[in-house]
């Protein structure tokens, strides 16, 4: 079982920040800018959320199948397709916290802070980040968990190879295949704990934030 969780845990590990710069920054943008078909990226987004992860595992397979240049990267059934697929099913939930996190952002407290002369890269980092933060934070946990337990999308594009591309979830795949079930139990509670510290985590900072707003 430890090779399974430690290369689910270096999943994570390099699918977090794809996560924080890539679907925070989506949801920035669609939380802050106008643009033609914005409507359409949204619900592209959204998209891996509805469909089964059978089906977008196929589509991202027969994409990368079909492009010369990501087929010849040697990116399928090894472990940037891992990360590809962890990243592929948790992003919709990051961009939708990112959207709703910067759009909550009062366009005011901004503008103070421009008429002080400050960049917009200061403003960002002093006063919409922070005010964003704790949304922020709720979607990342939430879409950390939900890549630490992605199964579909990496079966399909990643295969279930043990000790080259079988994390935690397709290793409780393969022993409930071979009727070996205490270490599939195993297994599954490490999961369970996981989800379970996430909406721990989760819980507390909605808490935080009702407690701030209380004081102000």
């Amino acid at each position: 079982m430890l090779p399974p969780l430690l290369l689910s845990l270096k999943v994570l590990f390099f699918t977090v920040p794809l996560l924080i710069l890539l679907g925070g920054g989506a949801g920035w943008i669609l939380a802050r800018r106008d643009f033609f078909g914005k409507e359409a990226c949204s619900l592209l987004a959204q998209l891996p959320l509805i469909l089964p992860p059978s089906v977008m595992g196929f589509y991202l397979l027969f994409f990368i199948g079909k492009t010369p240049l990501l087929r010849e990267m040697g990116i399928l059934f090894s472990f940037p397709a891992l990360v590809l697929g962890a990243a592929v099913s948790a992003a919709p939930i990051m961009i939708q916290a990112a959207r709703a996190a910067f759009s909550s952002v009062d366009p005011e407290l901004e503008d103070a802070a421009r008429t002080l002369g400050k960049k917009e890269s200061t403003v960002f980092f002093t006063v919409t980040l922070p005010l964003a933060r704790r949304t922020l934070l709720v979607g990342l946990a939430l879409s950390a968990a939900r890549a630490l337990g992605d199964f579909g999308v990496s079966l399909m594009i990643a295969g279930n190879i043990p000790g080259r591309t079988q994390t935690l979830p397709l290793y409780i795949y393969n022993q409930v295949e071979t009727l070996n079930f205490a270490r599939a139990h195993g297994a599954a509670l490490l999961l369970v704990g996981a989800g379970l510290a996430s909406l721990y985590a989760v819980r507390m900072l909605e808490e935080g934030g009702k407690g701030h707003r209380a004081s102000c």
